[in-house]
């Protein structure tokens, strides 16, 4: 029977506070000594990675494992090794680990890597600058960086894809801070990360915009730690005076004289037990501080290495992994020795119920009104404890309250039991992932099974997530991957009928796991990607068959230089789209001719991507659409582009010598089609000479032209009236205006044979002109006596008297006066 909870239990602040010390693995050695290396741990149960600090002189021992001195090992919380890491680059400044677990080694030229647990790597730098004048100090936190130069200046990387480093406002050093760290951007207000130097006595704070001494008198530090939460700051003086304060210096929170413990050598790390304690270690002893001064001891064999977690701090030494952290509420309330609270009534019921006592339902009517509440608690109280058996015994307690209750939601229920079985599966000794519940809630399912992958076990990330129904697909594809990795093709034959041997069975294996599993949103391409770049390409090929995204597929094909393949999967996808894209790349890429002769040689499968290379060549590169009828010997067509070409050619000879050119080599048929058309366009000059406004004909079709002529027949009047009279074709006029009514009427007529000197042919217009325009016409005419007559025509006495007073002669006048008379 596993001890009861209460037996690691430590009381502070008088009996009111209680915390904890989990024993979660027992390590027996399996570390290289922690005193003689530099460490960095990952938080929410990450590895730890080691690196001899060659400031340090060891002794060798067959009992210790050791690391040589340009090595850098991975190990997971229970001992077990993850990664090896040979380092030949530059003197290693600082390493430690972002938010997904991949390691980050920064050297002192600026160069940083990222690892992942397998040991593949990306490389980034912080630029030539930085270079030249040396890092000499980092802190890496999960999404990025701050790097101090040699110059002493601040340099910012933001997130982990290799961006240009941001340097930070200068904070103006004489020489490097005895210590220094930072506040992430995500627990700061500014949301932008906050860096704290300690300055000779005072701390100066640094961000993108300013940097603000804070006029401190305790200083100088040697250990500097923010909280979890980003509100606090822990800082050790020289004297090893422990003060606690807001991470804005308005406020003090606590004082601590470290020496009064009587501990042996220098202070090895300060470091924060979730957001209410801070834990000094030194070699043998590790100290927890509570927010009133009170202390608990913690010793070990050796020296340890603290992690800070934001429900705890883990604690490694050479024979065991701790997780030291505050009794959560739930588990204070259902096991503190005297408890009355419903939660622990509730327990206790469920005690007396199995060992048949009647205290059972005493207890259950007693907490009748709180009884809801009471079952709620004790399965948040389950999922605190570490141990199995005490996870069943809550749980078991929680099901028999809620069998009391009428109505209640039993989905914290079950997702409690599903959580706890997840999390005493990743913590087996094997694994090595010592997540707690908070820890697990706070980073999501999902990243724990993308943690899993990363170590390769993705039968259990399978497992997971079938059994939490979450999507298998990330999971799926990691393994496809990993399995291209670690398949070795075997060559059989040589030269031409070289043959790769195993690429069928590592294809049918990944193609058979993703059916039976359900990867139906698995990207078959990101997998075929990753068997072209370890170079088979022929498994890539065979991959991407299985592809059933053509947007997917055809960007490989592309890469993979499947030129062929690629433009007949978006040929077949029917996206038009897709296919320019292909054409427009292999276009780009290959000789005129191989490309021509790819379409070409596609037949009638590639037909269609034919035809949209026609349609588009015709609209943007005429040129290109030349070059691909001469390959393919169409001379029809590439007489039929040498007509559109004509049609926008603006010179009188150079469509007509064009068209002459291009029919020499075409048959009866064309030649006589091209015959026509360089009538029509003769034709077309002709008009457009014709037009005084610039009417545009030429390179129309006879249709286009009809229609033009027709929309614009009014404008044809006038110039075939301006064209007659210029001729002095009189009689071609008279014929002309008979033809047909005229739609610009014949006072136009009239007005144009005066304007130009014709008034006795104008006349013969007058009488087709409108009735009360006439008289003036007439008179425009010099045929004042005729003006007369319409004035009589029309019984006008008035105006026909106003002619006679404004005639030009006394000869008019009189002829004027006998039209009168004859009035009446």
């Amino acid at each position: 029977m596993a001890e009861h909870p209460t037996t690691s239990w430590q009381a502070m602040q008088d009996g009111n506070v209680f915390y904890r010390q989990q024993r979660l693995y027992t390590l027996d050695g399996k570390l290289p000594s922690l005193g003689d290396s530099i460490v960095a741990g990952c938080r929410n149960g990450g590895p730890l990675a080691l690196m001899r600090d060659t400031r340090k002189i060891i002794s060798i021992s067959p009992a210790v494992p050791m690391l040589a001195k340009s090595q850098i090992q991975v190990f997971s919380p229970s001992g077990e090794g993850l990664l090896l890491l040979s380092w030949e680059q530059a003197k290693v400044i600082c390493f430690g680990w972002t938010g997904d677990e991949r390691l980050v080694i920064l050297n002192e030229e600026g160069v940083y890597r990222l690892y992942d647990l397998q040991g593949d790597y990306v490389q980034f730098s912080l630029g030539t600058d930085a270079g030249e004048v040396g890092i000499t100090d980092a802190r890496i936190h999960d999404d990025g960086l701050v790097a101090l130069t040699g110059s002493l200046q601040l340099l910012e990387v933001k997130g982990w894809e290799g961006r240009k480093p941001l340097i930070l406002a200068n904070p103006s050093l004489s020489e490097p801070p005895t210590v220094w760290t930072l506040i992430p951007p995500d627990l700061t207000i500014s949301r932008h990360v906050e860096v704290l130097l300690s300055v000779g006595a005072s701390v100066l704070s640094v961000d993108n915009l300013e940097a603000v001494d804070q006029r401190l008198s305790r200083g100088p530090f040697t250990h500097m730690a923010p909280s979890p939460n980003g509100k606090s700051l822990a800082l050790l003086t020289m004297s090893g005076m422990l003060w606690v304060v807001l991470t804005d210096f308005q406020r003090s929170l606590a004082d601590f004289d470290s020496t009064s413990v009587g501990a042996v050598g220098p202070v090895r790390q300060v470091e924060w037990c979730g957001n209410d304690a801070i834990l000094i270690t030194w070699d043998a002893l590790v100290l927890l501080v509570g927010p009133r001064g009170d202390t608990l001891k913690y010793l070990y064999v050796g020296p340890t290495f603290a992690v800070t977690e934001v429900d705890g701090v883990r604690v490694i030494a050479a024979d065991a992994c701790d997780f030291i952290q505050k009794v959560p509420a739930s588990s204070l309330s259902v096991f503190r020795p005297g408890s009355t609270s419903p939660s622990a009534i509730l327990f206790d019921a469920w005690e007396n119920f199995n060992n048949r006592s009647p205290k059972a339902d005493e207890n259950i009517r007693s907490i009748k009104p709180d009884l809801a509440a009471a079952v709620d608690e004790v399965i948040d109280a389950a999922g605190q404890e570490w141990e199995p058996a005490w996870q069943r015994r809550l749980l078991n307690a929680a099901n028999f309250g809620k069998s009391f209750l009428d109505l209640y939601n039993s989905n914290d229920f079950v997702n409690m039991g599903k959580t706890l079985k997840v999390l005493n599966a990743v913590r087996q000794l094997e694994v090595g992932i010592p997540i707690t519940h908070f820890q697990y809630n706070y980073l999501s399912p999902s990243h724990l099974i993308s943690r899993l992958t990363s170590r390769n076990l993705h039968l259990l990330a399978l497992h997971i997530s079938s059994f939490l129904s979450l999507s298998p697909d990330d999971v799926l594809k990691h393994w496809a991957s990993a399995k291209i990795m670690k398949s070795r093709p075997v060559v059989s034959g040589s030269g031409k009928d070289a043959d790769m041997i195993g690429d069928e069975e590592v294809s049918r294996a990944i193609v058979e796991k993703f059916e039976k599993l359900g990867g139906s949103s698995v990207s078959y391409a990101e997998i075929a990607k990753k068997a072209w770049e370890v170079g088979r390409t022929r498994l890539a090929t065979m991959l991407l068959d299985h592809e059933s995204r053509a947007s997917d597929q055809v960007p490989l094909l592309l890469v993979m230089k499947e030129d062929r393949l690629a433009l007949q999967k978006a040929v077949d996808s029917g996206d038009t789209d897709l296919v320019y894209h292909v054409l427009l790349q292999l276009y780009n890429r290959l000789p005129l001719g191989s490309f021509f002769r790819l379409i070409e040689d596609g037949g009638s499968s590639l037909a269609s991507a034919s035809r949209l290379l026609q349609v588009y060549a015709r609209e943007q590169n005429p040129e290109m659409l030349r070059d691909f009828y001469y390959s393919d010997d169409r001379r029809v067509e590439s007489a039929v582009l040498s007509l559109e070409e004509a049609r926008r050619m603006k010179a009188s000879l150079e469509p007509l010598m064009c068209i002459s050119v291009n029919r020499r080599p075409l048959q009866d048929p064309a030649a006589k089609m091209m015959d026509e058309y360089s009538r029509l366009l003769a034709f077309q000059q002709t008009l457009e000479k014709e037009t005084t406004d610039k009417i545009e004909f030429f390179g129309l079709s006879v249709d286009e032209t009809i229609k033009k002529c027709l929309l614009n027949w009014h404008r044809f009047w006038y110039l075939k009236l301006h064209a007659l009279t210029a001729s002095r074709d009189f009689e071609g006029l008279e014929a002309f205006s008979k033809s047909k009514r005229s739609p610009i009427g014949y006072e136009a007529f009239v007005r144009h044979l005066v304007e130009k000197g014709h008034p006795r042919e104008a006349v013969n217009y007058v009488s087709r002109c409108d009735a009360p325009k006439r008289i003036d016409l007439y008179i425009e005419c010099g045929e004042w006596v005729m003006a007369g007559k319409e004035c009589k025509d029309r019984g006008d006495r008035a105006r026909l008297d106003t002619l006679r007073s404004t005639c030009p002669n006394t000869l008019i006048a009189r002829e004027l006066d006998q039209i009168a008379s004859t009035m009446k």
